[in-house]
């Protein structure tokens, strides 16, 4: 080959690079090196620089021009949340999906499942694809400046369900503490004195606040938890924890869940061990998903207005997209008791 011919291979060569070749070389996603290319704050300072670095050596051209061009909003919303599966999580989901239809937007859901790189993998997809903005469940380990570098972009946010102590947006959830110390007072006002707690990601604001509400009424009333069970949340867990609860002494008369999935496995398995919920144990969920007027026995829950919640988070996302004020800062979801036939 002639070094003429070399030189217009290696010129076509350059011309060909592209994201996807960058990204593989990095072990890194497309989005992250399109970000990178852009000094997007969403992707580390140390990223940035070996992308572009890298970008550089092998020829790589990044039109900053073509980039740029949002002429107009594409009417998309992304939504990220622990676990759609989940199915107080599905009728919020439900909610900010139906609300946001009314305004012509169009939703992308994520499961992060608290996991902080999945969560943050999405993000950068959603502004890779010019998303107008963000209805947010944050992960754990979702800190501040997470929130801030997506708005630094230019993308608004609106959390929903868990909310980040100092974030600026917009927060919409269920009064967590304040729902749970009232199942707790009606297990209290029942008679029942040895009560466990399970489940709850404590680490997060939800896992926080519902725990707190539980150990106000106990502290109240002068009781201490006779077992407490945390970091628990599928239908999975709880029937893991059955055992556990029956097996400990003394034996709780009553086992207050952090939301209805956890109820659900603990009252299949405590049937299988021979304990009637209900009536061997009182047991109380949180949530009010579908089924739990349905379950047998019918679970005493809390109401936590789980379409009420996504309405909310879809009103304020759809005011910061078209620019106007949120219609409220941190707004809270007053919580009902519905009293069925589990806790006695």
């Amino acid at each position: 080959m002639t070094t003429s011919k070399r030189e217009d291979l290696r010129r076509f060569r350059r011309r060909r690079v592209t994201l996807s070749q960058l990204a593989a070389q990095l072990e890194v996603s497309t989005a992250t090196v399109s970000l990178a290319l852009r000094d997007n704050p969403a992707v580390s300072a140390e990223t940035r620089k070996r992308v572009q670095a890298l970008a550089a050596e092998m020829g790589y051209i990044y039109n900053r021009q073509a980039a740029s061009l949002r002429t107009a909003r594409t009417d998309i919303v992304g939504v990220v949340v622990h676990d759609v599966l989940n199915p107080y999580f599905a009728e919020v989901f439900r909610a900010v999906e139906s609300e946001l239809e009314t305004y012509g937007l169009t939703i992308l859901i994520c499961n992060h499942r608290d996991s902080i790189e999945r969560q943050r993998n999405f993000v950068q997809v959603l502004q890779q694809q010019n998303a107008d903005g963000l209805v947010l469940c944050p992960s754990v380990g979702t800190t501040v400046a997470d929130i801030e570098a997506i708005m630094r972009t230019g993308t608004p946010v609106t959390l929903v369900c868990r909310d980040i102590d100092g974030a600026n947006a917009p927060s919409v959830r269920g009064d967590d503490r304040h729902g749970m110390y009232e199942i707790t007072r009606l297990l209290i006002g029942k008679g029942h004195k040895d009560i466990a707690f399970v489940g709850g990601l404590r680490s997060t604001s939800s896992g926080r606040d519902r725990y707190a509400g539980f150990r106000e009424a106990m502290t109240e009333a002068g009781l201490t938890p006779v077992l407490d069970i945390p970091e628990l949340m599928t239908q999975g867990d709880g029937r893991k924890a059955a055992e556990i609860i029956a097996n400990h002494s003394p034996r709780p008369s009553a086992v207050v869940c952090f939301n209805d999935v956890l109820a659900f496995g603990l009252m299949s398995s405590f049937a299988r061990l021979g304990i009637r919920p209900g009536v061997d144990m009182a047991v109380t969920g949180s949530d009010d998903v579908d089924g739990s007027e349905t379950w047998a026995p019918a679970l005493t829950t809390v109401e936590n207005g789980s379409e009420e919640i996504g309405r909310e988070a879809a009103r304020a996302i759809y005011a910061l997209i078209v620019g106007e004020d949120p219609p409220f800062e941190h707004k809270l979801i007053a919580p009902h008791l519905v009293i069925r036939e589990s806790s006695g």
